[in-house]
């Protein structure tokens, strides 16, 4: 692989761009730099939030067919489908239809019933089963059992036929190797299959947060309740919630059974396709040169959101907003006069909401060699805010340099950079998979927020975008990747 330069090809344009004429080089880069814009980008966004795809839930037909009409803006653009012909690379992935919003409802000391109201209350589990469970509940802390940890959230403890209330996390959070003994025990599934092994009928799962990386179990019915409905729960059995929190934090596994007159029944409409695959969308632009087009730059970042649980997630900002830039850019490069000397592979990833299944196949599936793959840069929520932030960029300032400079001549954002560092926790980004695959992998995300971010909620629409700096993200992508595409 050719070793880049720290000296931008962008430099050069900006120095020699007033002694070309209006035909130069300079010039017709410009020009495709220029056609990109925040009306177009928005559109995009639209589209992809509207309610024919239902959220996007990866695994579903409609998911399927948003690759499909990204597949086709593609096709219309100039880009070629990059796996053996076909614009798709499919993996499986098993997905739960919500039909509706389903309930919590709860039986208070007094006898009296209190309905929890969607979604400030609650949410419906994305991958619940279907039915209705009622009982007394038993809080479980993490809801972790690690005899090699000295910890067991469920120690004395008897759930069986029980609904538990559950943390999200693990009780450490330093960054370091320690924390990585704690990781198996933070992901959702693990904790999911740990209150089932001990006999637990239910679960209300701390946060309303929408979250199909979860697992399906016959039989068991589970909602996330908010910090709120919590703490009034603690406080009917005599318990104050955040002295509790804080107990967790020490590793004091404050577990208990709730007032025995405190009761909840959880209902869910579901069903569950365990059969069912997804896909990556992937475009390519071919690198114009002989040699260098066998090297190739990833754009990418994830088309998945949290589908519909009785009422529509649009998933605009997360991350319609992302695809949306990554499109507009892909389509300036594949109109450009001036042609990438390296390839440049788009892809737009499927099942990152279910557990990073679309970055990690194609880690394991790469569509071009690993050691010819230059770098990897993903995209996501960037469509709210005044600013840039670049993860990792200062680790790899042969590539950053190129963004840094189209950004201080073209676009004049605040934009700030970090350097790549290890991360023990486990992965919650479609970078992480890149990364761990031993490629130089960037992110960017947005700073100098200016809406209010709804992150896995029905309230994130088109409405909490702001559509320029999206198109300024989509200009950042085409003049820094043209930048390291053809810098020899």
């Amino acid at each position: 692989m050719n070793i880049l330069r720290i000296f931008p090809f962008l430099t050069f344009l900006v120095i020699s761009f007033s002694c070309f004429s209006q035909n130069s080089v300079q010039q017709k880069i410009l020009n495709s730099f220029h056609s990109i814009s925040s009306h177009d980008l928005l559109k995009i966004t639209e589209e992809l939030s509207s309610v024919k795809y239902k959220g996007r839930l990866s695994g579903s037909p409609e998911y399927l067919d948003a690759a499909k009409w990204c597949a086709s803006q593609f096709e219309e653009w100039g880009l070629k489908p990059a796996n053996n012909g076909s614009w798709f690379q499919y993996f499986p992935n098993a997905y739960s239809e919500v039909y509706s919003k389903g309930s919590v409802v709860i039986t208070n000391t007094d006898g009296s019933k209190t309905e929890l109201l969607f979604p400030d209350d609650f949410m419906p589990g994305s991958n619940s089963a279907s039915g209705a469970v009622s009982g007394e509940m038993v809080y479980v802390g993490f809801g972790i059992t690690a005899p090699e940890l000295g910890y067991d959230d469920f120690k004395n403890l008897d759930v069986k036929g029980k609904i538990l209330i559950m943390e999200t996390g693990i009780p450490y959070t330093k960054n370091d190797s320690v924390q990585g003994k704690w990781t198996p025990y933070s992901y959702h599934r693990y904790k999911f299959k740990n209150a089932i092994d001990h006999g637990a009928l239910g679960l209300l799962y701390v946060g309303t947060i929408a979250n199909p990386n979860t697992s399906f179990t016959k039989g068991f019915v589970y909602a996330h309740i908010s910090e709120n409905v919590t703490e009034e729960l603690f406080s009917a059995s005599g318990k104050e919630y955040k002295k509790v929190k804080e107990q967790l934090g020490a590793f004091q596994m404050p577990s208990f059974v709730l007032n025995p007159k405190q009761k909840v029944t959880i209902s869910a409409e579901t069903k569950n396709f365990a059969d069912s695959k997804s896909c990556n969308v992937v475009g390519l632009i071919e690198g114009s040169d002989p040699v260098l087009k066998n090297e190739v730059i990833i754009v990418g970042g994830h088309l998945d959101g949290q589908g519909y649980l009785g009422e529509l997630f649009p998933g605009a900002l997360d991350n319609a907003s992302g695809v949306a830039d990554i499109m507009g850019a892909a389509k300036a490069l594949a109109q450009s006069e001036i042609k990438p000397k390296r390839s440049v592979l788009f892809i737009l990833i499927g099942g990152e909401e279910c557990g990073l299944y679309g970055s990690k196949y194609y880690s394991e599936h790469p569509l071009f060699p690993i050691e010819k793959t230059v770098f990897m840069i993903n995209l996501d929520m960037v469509g709210n805010g005044t600013g840039f932030y670049v993860s990792s960029g200062k680790s790899y300032p042969e590539i950053y340099s190129h963004f840094e400079t189209a950004n201080q001549n073209f676009l004049h954002r605040k934009m700030e950079a970090s350097e790549w560092r290890k991360s023990y926790s486990r992965p919650r980004s479609d970078a992480a998979n890149f990364e761990n695959a031993g490629i130089k992998t960037l992110s960017l995300w947005t700073s100098g927020g200016v809406f209010p971010v709804y992150y896995h909620h029905p309230k994130d629409k088109t409405d909490v975008l702001t559509p320029e700096i999206m198109e300024d993200a989509a200009k950042l992508l085409y003049l820094g990747i043209l930048g390291v595409a053809n810098n020899e």
